[in-house]
């Protein structure tokens, strides 16, 4: 048969198949005698995902010497994304979760795993990671055991990346969850495991299964065989049936702290190989919302957006839709200035530039608790309670100053109730109109806020020098620039009595009136030059500037706030300051005050209103002094305004004849110092006809003892 073919003499039997042209004899090689095709090359190159195919070949290559051969390309697989890529394998790996990976571990370690586990959490905190982790843990050839070796054939299956395990079935019951479902789910438990320890069913988003399947999977899960385990991974665990939850070990996770994140995404960086500029990764944390898995794929969209191996701050809000700095530093400014209209001016390059209200307001707040933080905690930067670059906490740090704590938490309180009343809103633009007008204008509020904002606005306006007087009393005839006080109130008659100063009674009540002369009598009442809203001399008033605190004429001003706010804390001190007490002078950081008898005098230095006075004080007015305190009916003559009326001459009180009380003048209609109705005023010393004279003007015509 050889000699037939023609192969005995041939020396080699490819040299004779390459030397075949096509008709060659009677029969072609085809079926159907067809041409014989041209020789394929010896290599057969697949580009596609990188592989290269050689066809081994005993010959030589065909191909002429002055041909190129060609060259095998490789193009470079898709990586993973960075959550895939990054995917913890063992518990020490899993970050703000150690409340659940702590008592796993010492679980397995004591050999008390338990058949059923259900973790709970907002998405991508590490559910379903903790639960591949702890099939590792279960099916290492080691175990059980809380570190996974690492190398056996169920630890590479189930690590990053790898091709899993075929006895650790995942189960997503968002599209398995019905009763037919785990029907077959619980047919195919009774089998023993292939190659590993135990059969383990992960049930993601267990929240889906129907009721009818987890009935039909209750009694397996209540005794299940000693080969398997489930746990239930979902992210509504109320809604897991109670005969489920009961028979499980309930495990809940929580999302990752900002500060715990952001040094996670650091690290993450630095093993990719990119620069980040300070304020971006808070940028990421913020969009992720303590979720690993969020943050991880916002970072990756940016890392893949980078330019030259660096990601900017400004792109970086750009990209993620932020409000830029310069936006929220011009609205701030002008909240500061009450200046309505660089507000608007604002909201409407917001408009222009594209900007969703909705997101402005979130970053509005989002500045407004930052500027909380730093008014009440100036090195909240240097801290790390605040995350922002470094000329950006100088620019905070003078909004704050500007704004000052009781106007920075109104505005947060307004901006937060708007934003959540502009959700659904058909008109965004005019609903953040609004809510920066509120801003504006505290004195719409009618609650405890919009006075504290508006006390803001007084305290920084004291600070100026213009308010404080730089010169004696007014020349006559001319008007007081610069003061807006009130006119000053008429001086009765019983104002213009010389004060002698009661003596010293061992007796806590002092004497009734009747019991002394009256030429001996004290003034039961601050004189009107002593009262806030009188205006001191300018003798009298050390600059504010200078002394760093409030001047005489400044403290008086603001005296019945100080008061009010003694009041909401402590009635019997309210008592105390209101019917017996003046101010004297403040000198330098000393406030002196001058009371009526040596009663009260004791009783507010052994009641503990000394320290109420001055919390009262540094939270109306700002600063911190030193109280002191003497017996003084009331300043010198000297000390008091003039009053628009013709001076009288000072004489001894004369008894008060019924026609004549409607010769003096009434008190005006907002007299701040009337009295309110106290159940404690009896424990000021002060008897009726004291506060009838003090309070009402009234005139003693006559006594008779009882």
């Amino acid at each position: 048969m050889d000699e037939d073919l023609g192969l005995d003499d041939s020396p080699d039997l490819d040299d004779e198949v390459d030397g075949l042209q096509p008709g060659y004899g009677q029969e072609g090689p085809g079926l159907f005698d067809e041409p014989l095709p041209d020789p394929e090359p010896a290599c057969d190159i697949k580009a596609a995902n990188g592989e290269v195919d050689e066809l081994a070949s005993p010959t030589e290559p065909t191909a002429p010497e002055d041909q190129v051969a060609p060259v095998a390309v490789l193009r470079p697989a898709t990586p993973l994304a960075l959550y895939r890529r990054y995917r913890p394998d063992t518990f020490a790996e899993v970050i703000g979760q150690e409340h659940v990976t702590g008592p796993l571990g010492r679980a397995i370690i004591n050999n008390k795993v338990h058949h059923a586990y259900l973790f709970s959490g907002p998405r991508g905190c590490g559910k379903t990671t903790s639960a591949r982790i702890l099939a590792r843990c279960l099916n290492c050839v080691e175990g059980p055991t809380p570190t996974p070796c690492g190398v056996c054939d169920s630890c590479v299956g189930l690590a990053t990346g790898g091709p899993g395990s075929i006895d650790v079935i995942e189960i997503d019951a968002a599209s398995h969850g019905r009763v037919d479902d785990a029907r077959e789910l619980r047919e195919g438990v009774y089998f023993a495991p292939v190659a590993s320890r135990y059969k383990i069913y992960i049930i993601d988003e267990a929240h889906m299964v129907t009721k009818e399947g987890f009935n039909a999977l209750l009694k397996v899960v209540e005794e299940p065989p000693e080969h398997v385990k489930f746990i239930f991974a979902t992210t509504e665990p109320e809604k897991v049936i109670g005969t489920i939850k009961s028979r499980t070990h309930h495990y809940p996770f929580r999302l990752v702290p900002p500060r715990t994140l952001t040094g996670y995404l650091e690290k993450i960086c630095a093993q990719e190989g990119v620069q980040v500029e300070r304020g971006v990764l808070p940028l990421v944390v913020r969009a992720g919302a303590g979720s690993v898995r969020d943050s991880l794929s916002v970072l990756d969209q940016l890392l893949g957006a980078a330019a030259q191996g660096q990601v900017g701050y400004s792109s970086a809000a750009a990209l993620l839709g932020y409000t830029p700095d310069s936006l929220l530093d011009e609205i701030v400014d002008a909240f500061a200035a009450g200046d309505g209209k660089g507000v608007f001016a604002t909201i409407d390059k917001v408009i222009e530039v594209g900007q969703d209200p909705r997101r402005f307001g979130e970053d509005l707040l989002e500045r407004m608790r930052d500027l909380v933080i730093v008014a009440q905690v100036p090195e909240a930067v240097e801290s790390g309670l605040i995350d922002v670059a470094a000329d950006q906490a100088d620019r905070l740090r003078g909004q704050a100053a500007a704004l000052g704590p009781g106007e920075l938490t109104r505005a947060a309180e307004v901006i937060a109730t708007g934003l959540t009343q502009m959700r659904g809103t058909t008109a965004p633009r005019l609903h953040l109109e609004l809510i920066c007008a509120r801003v504006l204008l505290p004195v719409a509020d009618q609650d405890g806020r919009g006075l504290h904002a508006r006390l803001d606005r007084l305290e920084r306006r004291l600070d100026m020098p213009s308010l404080v007087p730089t010169s004696g009393q007014p020349a006559p005839g001319t008007e007081p620039t610069g003061n807006t006080e009130r006119p000053v109130r008429p001086v009765r008659q019983g104002d213009e009595q010389p004060t002698v100063e009661r003596p010293t009674s061992s007796r806590p009540v002092p004497e009734r009136p009747s019991q002394r002369p009256p030429a001996e009598r004290p003034n039961q009442r601050p004189p009107a030059a002593s009262r806030p809203t009188e205006t001191a001399p300018a003798a009298q008033a050390a600059p504010m500037a200078a002394a760093g605190g409030p001047s005489t004429s400044d403290l008086r001003r603001l005296w019945p706030q100080v008061l009010d706010e003694v009041k909401s804390r402590k009635r019997f001190t309210h008592a105390l300051l209101s019917q017996n007490a003046h101010i004297v002078e403040v000198r330098g950081k000393e406030l002196l005050l001058g009371f009526t008898s040596q009663g009260t005098l004791e009783r507010f230095r052994s009641g503990g209103s000394i320290d109420v006075l001055r919390d009262c004080l540094v939270v109306v007015v700002g600063a911190d002094l030193q109280i002191q305190a003497s017996v003084d009916g009331g300043p010198s003559q000297a000390s008091r305004q003039p009053s628009q009326h013709p001076a009288q001459q000072p004489a001894p009180r004369p008894t008060r004849q019924p026609d004549a009380q409607s010769a003096e003048p009434a008190p005006p209609p907002d007299d701040e110092w009337a009295g309110d109705d106290d159940e404690v005023l009896d424990e000021t010393g002060t008897d009726a006809a004291e506060l009838l004279v003090s309070q009402l003007g009234a005139q003693i015509i006559d006594e008779q003892d009882a």
